[in-house]
This record gives C-alpha cells, structure tokens and sequence, in this order.
C-alpha cells in the first residue's frame, strides 16, 4: 500500500474526535419531553389540593391494592426525576401522606436515587466524556479532582439543601464520576431531607378530609419545613462529609513540606 493512501495521525485525530451526534438523542428525548410537560403544564396537577379531591379514592385504592399503589407513585417520582420536573418535595410530602413515613420515605428515596440514576447514565453517555476531553486541560483536572474525592463531594452537593437536584445529576456525569459512587452517594445525601418531609406528610391532618367536609384542604409550606435548625443540620452533615477530603489535603501537604 503507498503511502499516499495511509491516514495520517493529524487526521485520525481529527477523525476520533468528531462528536457522533447520534448519542445526543436520549438527551434530546428527555428534554423534549421535560419541556411539553411544563409547558402544557401538567405537573400543576401534582398538587395538594388533587391530593384532597381525590383524597377518599386514593385511601380505598391503597387500602386494597397498596402494592401496585406504591408501585405507581415510585414510577412517577422516577420520571419526574428523570425528567427534572420540580415536584421532588411534593412527590415526597406525599409519600407520607399516602403510605406513612416509613414506607413513603424509603419509597422516596429508592426512586429519586433510582430516577437520578437515570438522567446521570443519559448525559454521561451522551455528552460527559466528549466535554471533558474537549474542555482543556483546566478542566480536565477540575474533573479528575472531582472524581478523586466524588463520593465526599456529591455527599455534600445532595445534603445541603442549596443546590438544585437536577444540577446534581447532570456535574457528576459530566466530571465521569463511577456510576457505583454516584448512587451510594445520592441514595446516602437524600435520606436525611426525605425522611423529614416524609413525617412532615404523615402528619398532616387528613380528618376533615375523612368528614367529607368542602372546606378542607391539605397545608404544606416548604419554609415551615425548612426550618433553620434542619437546614443548618444538613449543612453540618454537608461539612462533615467534607472532612476526609481535608484530611486527605492536609495530609498531602504536610508531606510536601517534609519532603
């Protein structure tokens, strides 16, 4: 074979780094859909006062069939997490006020863990890597800084209840963050919030609802949840999560300056 007909290493590289637009499709699927959502607005249906309207049916359903009940609000908590609706602590008050706080908490967090998941494998694949390699080098090491120390990081990201859910997902995947570490860590970080607003739901007074009377309505003010004692506990675990990564810097420090 000549030599004229051998692909040179500049255009092999420029062959490899071509970005097939093809992996974006799931990408563009979960935004499309995301949009028609909000813009049709059907996510305003997930609200308190359906919740009250149809108050007597959802008892008697779950009363007979509590398993595929339970089935179907996990299914619908994954899409919305999937999808990035904001409905995450409505979907939750929710949890408990349907099936207590135990089970509507764990509930709660296996799917938001579960939809997280979902949305993270999407853009990972889509876009994560390809990002990261034609971000620079700046970046690249922010990353691989990211992922040294992923587990402590995103800990604080979920605890801390600052930072918005779906962002959460979508640094992660971009940094290439193991899916084994994304998981344990989101499923760790949400627990504490959920299982709060679990109680919150489970709590809610529901007898005038059971009287039959117009008047009734489910209350829920996410400020008289958030209190300032909880949001600064989520923090201090948020900052304690944070510790082995000081160490870990100290560390490599002091043996620098020893060396």
């Amino acid at each position: 074979m000549s030599a004229g007909n051998d692909p040179s290493p500049t255009s092999a590289r420029a062959g490899s780094s071509k970005f097939p637009l093809c992996r974006l499709v799931p990408l563009i699927v979960i935004a499309v859909a995301s949009a028609v959502v909000i813009a049709m607005g059907w996510h305003r249906q997930l609200s308190f006062e359906t919740l009250a309207r149809h108050d007597d049916a959802l008892r008697d359903f779950i009363a007979t069939h509590e398993m595929p009940a339970l089935a179907a609000y996990m299914a619908l908590y994954i899409a919305a997490v999937a999808l990035s609706i904001p409905v995450g602590v409505f979907l939750t008050v929710t949890g408990g006020v349907l099936f207590g706080a135990l089970l509507g908490g764990v509930a709660a967090v296996v799917s938001a863990t579960i939809g997280a998941i979902c949305i993270f494998l999407i853009a990972r694949s889509a876009i994560g890597e390809y990002l990261v390699r034609r971000a620079g080098p700046v970046a690249e090491r922010l990353a691989v800084g990211f992922r040294a120390d992923a587990f402590s990081y995103l800990l604080f990201l979920r605890l801390v209840p600052i930072f918005p859910f779906w962002m959460v997902n979508l640094v992660p995947a971009l940094a290439g963050v193991r899916l084994a570490t994304f998981a344990a860590a989101t499923a760790l970080g949400v627990i504490p919030a959920t299982f709060v607003f679990a109680f919150v739901g489970a709590g809610l007074d529901r007898s005038c609802l059971a009287a039959a009377r117009s008047d009734c309505r489910l209350e829920f003010h996410v400020n008289a949840a958030l209190t300032p004692e909880l949001i600064g506990a989520l923090t201090a675990l948020g900052v304690l999560a944070l510790v082995p990564v000081l160490v870990k810097r100290l560390r490599a420090r002091t043996g620098v300056m020893r060396s």
